[in-house]
């Protein structure tokens, strides 16, 4: 077996009993008011579940209800201008989660008459969409016991079957994730999960530190991440601009913004025509 060859626990039904007894327990004095908690909105769900990609649930609540207002549902988002849709999405970074989210509705509009689709097979092929995301939308917009791992999840099940170990795999976590499902309300389940998660992470040192995924973010401070950021908040500001204007305001190396602008070009970001540049 290799070095990080999965180690598939074993557990009773007594142990899964108590094990999520403790969860629910829990959930039932402590679960968070999160409004993407209140409906039942497969739209708005998805909305939730994409912002909530790489992003702390208090910036999320700052942008959900506005982007919901703007475009409430899958025809206005398909529709609206990407201009307008990255305008709302100013602070959440990671534009292209908002590019993915406005492909998408296009997608749903053209392909399922506006109605997101039921599988996880189905919405892994939307963009910005990938396995666990998609078995989130599953689970919280239809109640379905799709099976999935996130960063709250794996400190729970760190810290209770892997007390004293480090580098533990999503493929040792996965069979007991699905081992303790509680298949009759998936949704509620995951909550509870969540939710227990966050509070470990409050009391003792982030469990997911000891899992063999584990990565510090790299720094933001002059990456191209915040480069390509700040190219699109001023055309979205400003409708257009020229390389050189852009390489002025940014004051960053002349090199890097043109391969920043090369990059969000290729990515159906702006268009340009000579050297000035505009949103698509």
């Amino acid at each position: 077996m290799g070095k990080h060859a999965p180690r598939i626990k074993t557990l009773s039904p007594r142990e899964i009993k108590r094990f999520q007894d403790t969860i629910y327990q829990h959930y039932q004095n402590c679960k968070r008011s999160l409004p993407w908690r209140k409906t039942r909105n497969p739209y708005h769900i998805l909305v939730s579940e994409i912002m909530l990609q790489q992003t702390q649930v208090e910036r999320v609540l700052g942008k959900y209800e506005e982007f919901i207002d703007a475009f409430p549902d899958f025809n206005t988002l398909a529709r609206a201008p990407l201009r307008k849709v990255l305008r709302v999405w100013q602070g959440l970074g990671y534009n292209r989660r908002a590019l993915a989210l406005k492909k998408s509705a296009q997608i749903i509009v053209t392909k399922y008459q506006g109605k997101l689709p039921h599988t996880v097979e189905e919405l892994v092929q939307l963009p910005g969409i990938g396995a666990t995301t998609a078995s989130e939308i599953v689970a919280f917009a239809f109640n379905q016991p799709a099976v999935f791992v996130e960063t709250n999840i794996r400190s729970v099940f760190i810290h209770f079957f892997f007390s004293h170990r480090n580098e533990v795999s999503d493929a040792e976590i996965l069979p007991l994730v699905e081992k303790t499902l509680d298949t009759t309300q998936a949704r509620q389940w995951y909550y509870a999960l969540m939710d227990y998660g966050v509070a470990l992470k409050k009391k003792y040192r982030n469990p997911s530190r000891r899992s063999l995924h584990y990565r510090k973010q790299s720094p933001f401070d002059g990456s191209n991440r915040q480069i390509r950021g700040m190219i699109l908040k001023i055309l979205t500001a400003q409708r257009e601009s020229s390389e050189e204007t852009l390489v002025r305001a940014l004051k960053k190396p002349a090199v890097q913004v043109k391969r920043n602008l090369s990059a969000l070009k290729k990515e159906g970001f702006i268009a340009s025509k000579g050297s000035v540049f505009t949103i698509v």
